[in-house]
């Protein structure tokens, strides 16, 4: 598993959603966090996916970690429409002050 200071996390936004794309230095491919906004100051948390070659590494947790930093951050609640979003809520039972069903 990777330490947290070896994957970069970026963030793109626009009115409807967001992305969010995950990169390890020296390693091809990325992870990626598909986002919906929705009304009410919540996010729907769409789309994870990791290329073969980052599985196993960690990258899909660090990108649901960040999701549910910035949505402290930003006051929001998270509906874990992905499968992905939605097993890690289940397992860290101390991310549901921004859980949103």
């Amino acid at each position: 598993m990777l330490m947290a200071g070896e994957i970069t996390i970026t963030r793109s936004e626009d009115a409807s959603g967001g992305r969010y794309e995950a990169r390890v230095a020296g390693r091809d491919g990325f992870g990626e966090l598909t986002y919906s906004r929705r009304s009410g100051g919540r996010l729907s948390a769409d789309h994870t996916g990791v290329d073969d070659s980052l599985r196993g590494t960690g990258v899909g947790k660090a990108l649901v970690e960040r999701l549910v930093d910035d949505a402290r951050g930003e006051q929001l609640k998270i509906i874990p429409r992905c499968s992905f979003v939605k097993a890690l809520f289940q397992r860290h039972r101390e991310w549901s002050d921004v859980m949103d069903s």
